[in-house]
């Protein structure tokens, strides 16, 4: 019995050219995408909102009371408060008031950072050290936005929490971008800006950087138990 030889014909260069980009187009679809392999980016707690137009008259008015160059602030999410404090909570954007209105009711310095978006410096807030036990509302409209167990010493100069109360809060992009303002859902009034993945050992590792003058301290024994 005898043995026949195989001759094989050359591949053309055009052939040989479609098997590479073949094989190539195969291997890359086996192989997993930088994309594939990181997690989803987790958003903040808070609503989240466009930034809404402003007139150049507020504009103006919040570049006089922007915080000086290099300051800045720094929010999970929604999930329910843990304790036994019950807390009423008021109806997002259900406290309305003019201009003469809010300048009636707060102070020159308040109504400078709640309606102007200023903000304190460093280190001389009321609450940036404070740790009682209770819960933090809006100085503006008394609406609850804090309990005082996701309080933390942040060091940024300013009182830190981890996440607000459910819907007390929304967020708000900058015009430029840059940064995240928080708000109080009742009444607009503004609290500082929220920042997320700093590597703060907290269940939520966000920061809301909150003004002091934004906020009210009422102890836990002013709030009937559950």
């Amino acid at each position: 019995m005898g043995f026949e030889a195989l001759k094989l014909s050359p591949l053309s260069s055009s052939s040989a050219k479609s098997i590479l980009l073949l094989s190539t187009a195969a291997a890359a679809a086996a192989k997993p995408s930088l994309t594939t392999l990181l997690p989803p980016r987790r958003l903040a707690s808070c609503s989240t909102r466009p930034p809404p137009p402003r007139p150049a008259a507020a504009s103006a008015a919040a570049a006089a009371a922007a915080p000086p160059r290099g300051l800045g602030w720094s929010s999970r999410p929604r999930r329910g408060f843990r304790g036994g404090v019950a807390v009423a909570m008021a109806a997002p954007g259900s406290v309305r008031k003019s201009e003469e209105e809010w300048r009636a009711v707060l102070s020159p310095e308040q109504f400078r950072i709640l309606r102007l978006k200023g903000t304190e410096y460093p280190g001389t807030g009321e609450y940036d050290k404070f740790f009682e036990e209770g819960v933090y509302t809006c100085a503006g409209c008394g609406t609850p936005l804090y309990r005082s167990t996701t309080k933390f010493n942040s060091g940024c100069g300013w009182p830190a929490f981890y996440e607000g109360l459910p819907g007390a809060i929304n967020c708000t992009p900058d015009p430029d971008g840059m940064r995240t303002e928080i708000t109080c859902a009742a009444c607009g009034g503004h609290l500082g800006h929220v920042f997320m993945g700093e590597g703060f050992p907290t269940p939520t590792d966000e920061r809301h950087c909150v003004n002091s003058i934004s906020l009210k301290f009422v102890p836990a024994n002013s709030y009937p138990s559950q």
